[in-house]
């Protein structure tokens, strides 16, 4: 009997000991809930000073260009005589002689060193060929169930050449090609 009531008043003093624990873990764990808003709302404050100092500086530097803009009205007002310009520039360009075309093609003044703009960029023909490797190259592979790597090689080998020559006719359209 003895050991019965020595094990209950040891387990009520355990609760309560724990108990305690418990309610100290909850102070704290609220102590932490109140830090946490009180840095969140440092935070905040140090948006909202980050944000006010941005709008000075916007605004600072729109007074700076109407001050500037105003200058620069009053320096062309007062400096409105016209002025000579002395700086020249000389460009030579070497032109190709009519016997290095080898009789192949006629001479009809196309070729851009004669002074003829050139379009730049990608031609069409290009774009093509590589879209058509592309995609054929994906069909071949995909199509090819045994082999893939020679469907991709020869689907590449045929996109591309129809590609090629979509592209090149779209050039001729265009005028790029003649």
């Amino acid at each position: 009997m003895k050991n019965i009531i020595v094990t209950g008043l040891l387990s009520v003093f355990l609760m309560t000991a724990c108990k305690k624990d418990d309610q100290i873990a909850e102070k704290s764990l609220e102590q932490q809930k109140i830090e946490f808003q009180a840095r969140q709302l440092e935070i905040e404050k140090q948006k909202l000073a980050i944000e006010k100092e941005k709008m000075v500086y916007e605004a600072q530097k729109k007074a700076d260009s109407i001050v500037e803009a105003k200058k620069a009205r009053t320096s062309t007002a007062n400096n409105s005589e016209p002025r000579v310009v002395t700086k020249t520039r000389t460009v030579y360009r070497d032109r190709e002689s009519g016997s290095s075309n080898n009789g192949t093609y006629a001479d009809n003044g196309s070729s851009a060193s004669q002074g003829t703009t050139q379009k730049k960029g990608m031609s069409k023909a290009a774009k093509g060929t590589i879209i058509g490797t592309v995609g054929g190259a994906a069909a071949g592979a995909i199509i090819s169930k045994k082999n893939r790597g020679l469907g991709a090689v020869i689907g590449g080998v045929v996109g591309g050449a129809t590609g090629y020559t979509i592209g090149r006719s779209q050039d001729r359209k265009d005028g790029r090609v003649q």
